[in-house]
C-alpha cells in the first residue's frame, strides 16, 4: 500500500508563526503590514509558503548588508 504525503498549499497564520518561530502577534502584524504576503479568504489570511520563503530571503539579504 502506497502511502501519500499531501502538502499543504499554504498556511494559516499561526503555521506561519510555528515556522518562523516568532508569537502570533508578530506574525500577524507582519501580515498586516504586508512584510510577509498574504490572501484573505473569507475572515482568515493565508499565506503561500514561497511567500514565508520571500521574506526569509529578504530578511537574511538585509542582515547581510548590515554586517557587510
Amino acid at each position: 500500500m502506497t502511502t501519500t504525503v499531501i502538502q499543504p498549499k499554504w498556511h494559516t497564520t499561526a503555521e506561519v508563526a510555528a515556522l518562523l518561530g516568532f508569537g502570533l502577534s508578530k506574525t500577524k502584524m507582519l501580515l498586516l503590514t504586508g512584510e510577509i504576503r498574504s490572501v484573505k479568504v473569507g475572515r482568515n489570511r493565508r499565506v503561500l509558503p514561497a511567500w514565508v520563503d520571500e521574506y526569509v530571503e529578504r530578511v537574511a539579504a538585509g542582515a547581510e548588508e548590515w554586517a557587510a
